[in-house]
């Protein structure tokens, strides 16, 4: 199997499930509080790793109690951890969760550490853009890493997918190094200007987005799928029924199992089904690690895969 590069955020969560999400200047009750990993880099390269992919993390932690919980996190996840960086002087990044009774959720974020990642690190581990076949990046870590790191895949000959988020303008020099870009609505719309209300909406981001010079553009819609579309393609995929519990880490989830099955060497139609379903399996527990799956989980609950 290919050698898949994810470079991106660790957080720890701290979530609080309750019946509703809080409003602006109101407290709630909730029903249940659950402390675990997260962070979109971090879900993605434990995805790839779980399914039984040949993954390495690039990142950023702080030294402190979180920080050593993420290493020991890894290496319990045989996740390649020689590039993963401590920061003595930053935080580990965290994050605050609400979900609501129907598994919807509200995030809020402190970077630190994730924020001190930067071009220097990325040249200290540039060996690893000859190693690897594929490259997984989001963007909870700044800009000019992010724009760095795409660049220097390119020049390895490397895939490039961005997942996007969380949502922000990009500059356009990089949408034609980009072989797939991953957005959900929001995503897509603050990129493109188009409000995603449907499905015929996300194709005409999806058409914009090709326009600008990416190879490959999935727009996800959550419990309604997710389309794809390039310049020989539009077409539209529904995930499978579940009945969701939480979807928080859901589109890492996607992203991890698209990634991992592309490094398969299967099709961008059997990757975007195979992703669904480790998607669709992700939001029947509580926590996004808990949550990811194995083959064998993937296998017991859909049968082929």
């Amino acid at each position: 199997m290919d050698k898949i590069l994810v470079i991106g955020s660790y957080n720890v969560g701290l979530t609080v499930i309750g019946d509703t999400i809080p409003k602006e200047g109101q407290t709630i009750l909730g029903d249940t509080f659950d402390k675990g990993p997260g962070g979109k880099g971090s879900n993605q390269a434990i995805t790839i790793a779980r399914l039984g992919g040949n993954v390495v993390f690039l990142a950023r932690i702080g030294k402190d109690s979180f920080g050593k919980e993420a290493l020991e996190l890894f290496s319990n996840e045989h996740i390649d951890t020689e590039h993963v960086r401590i920061d003595p002087d930053a935080h580990t990044g965290a994050g605050i969760i609400f979900v609501d009774k129907n598994g919807h959720n509200a995030i809020g974020v402190a970077p630190g550490a994730n924020y001190k990642l930067s071009v220097k690190d990325l040249e200290e581990s540039v060996a690893l853009f000859g190693q690897c076949r594929y490259l997984l990046i989001q963007l909870e870590t700044p800009l000019p890493v992010v724009f760095h790191a795409v660049k220097k895949a390119k020049q390895a000959n490397m895939k490039v997918v961005l997942n996007p988020a969380p949502a922000q303008k990009l500059e356009p020099s990089i949408y034609p190094l980009l072989d797939f870009i991953t957005p959900n609505e929001t995503e897509a719309e603050i990129l493109t200007g188009i409000a995603i209300k449907d499905q015929k909406d996300a194709f005409k981001a999806g058409k914009q987005l090709v326009s600008m010079g990416v190879k490959n553009v999935i727009v996800t819609l959550g419990a309604d799928g997710c389309v794809l579309v390039s310049n020989s393609i539009e077409k539209a995929f529904l995930p499978p029924k579940v009945k969701a519990v939480d979807t928080t880490g859901a589109g890492d989830a996607f992203n991890g199992g698209f990634v991992f099955a592309l490094a398969q060497n299967r099709d961008v139609e059997e990757a975007i089904g195979f992703a669904s379903k480790v998607a669709a399996y992700s939001v029947l527990t509580v926590g996004v690690v808990p949550g990811l799956p194995t083959m064998k989980d993937l296998t017991r609950h859909f049968g082929k895969i």
